[in-house]
């Protein structure tokens, strides 16, 4: 992100400019990572799934026993107002977050009447249209529901995704496809992934490793309605290597193709093209 980059925050009741203090350092959430987030994306006066992502930041807050901060259409609202504060000249993240401030009754879980939530929204640019991503494979792998809050999209998880992305970058690439404990492509480090063979999209299904994407499920849904052959199966390393493009979805590039796995190169493809077009196209109408 750019240095001195423009921020607001809504935090007790009320908006302050900057990069504020929003937690203490006693907070429950502080010291044992009782944190959830969400983000969308206001880019071109529109603020594609919004309300799915608000939504989504309550069902997090649940699933870390928590208590849902505030109701979904109050903090659309309250995001609406935020994105007004700012020129409407570059793209925007907005990151409203919730997390314990007290323990339960046995110290490690929360309590969840101490739920805490601030909205953060700060300049972010888009990447370009030509921006691409090379991919390492990583020893590292997704956790299962058994054994971490992967229903949610909890703080706690993403330490796990940087050591990912630190091994990609010390074998000299810039991001790592994952893969789940049974050895099947899960998603990135950053992002849901994708590829296509012979002219047909394919995705990993949600298997409880990795979040369902809501960009992934946009995306879905409008390759489909154009007529495009969408699978969600389960796929392999190897069914990547042979691919014909790979490509990325996430909220925050929204479509990022991949030019490399391991040695081999991929093109900038169609089909890839069309994903992007097919979203830009939905998110401006």
């Amino acid at each position: 992100m750019a240095k001195n980059r423009q921020i607001w925050t809504w935090f007790e009741g009320k908006w302050q400019e900057g990069n504020i203090p929003i937690m203490g350092s006693a907070d429950h959430g502080t010291w044992l990572g009782t944190m959830v987030f969400d983000g969308a994306r206001w880019f071109d006066g529109v603020t594609p799934d919004l309300d799915r992502h608000c939504a989504r930041v309550n069902h997090s807050a649940a699933a870390l026993g928590l208590k849902p901060p505030m109701a979904t259409g109050e903090i659309v609202e309250l995001a609406a107002e935020g994105c007004k504060k700012f020129s409407g000249k570059n793209a925007l993240y907005i990151r409203p977050m919730a997390w314990s401030t007290e323990a339960g009754t046995m110290t490690v879980d929360a309590d969840p009447d101490s739920t805490r939530f601030a909205l953060c929204i700060e300049e972010a640019s888009l990447a370009p249209p030509d921006a691409s991503v090379t991919l390492a494979t990583t020893r590292f792998i997704r956790p299962t529901l058994a054994s971490a809050t992967v229903n949610a999209k909890a703080s706690c998880l993403y330490p796990n995704n940087a050591r990912m992305l630190k091994e990609a970058q010390q074998k000299g690439f810039s991001n790592a496809i994952c893969c789940d404990g049974l050895g099947n492509v899960a998603e990135t480090a950053t992002a849901n992934i994708w590829m296509v063979k012979n002219g047909e999209y394919f995705t990993p299904i949600p298997n409880g490793t990795f979040l369902n994407g809501i960009t992934r499920q946009r995306l879905m849904q409008l390759l489909r309605d154009r007529g495009e052959k969408v699978w969600e199966t389960t796929l392999t390393l190897d069914d990547f290597r042979a691919a014909d493009e790979i490509f990325l979805s996430g909220n925050y590039n929204k479509v990022t193709p991949a030019t490399k796995l391991e040695e081999r190169d991929y093109e900038h493809g169609p089909k890839t093209r069309l994903a992007r077009e097919l979203y830009w196209e939905w998110a401006g109408a």
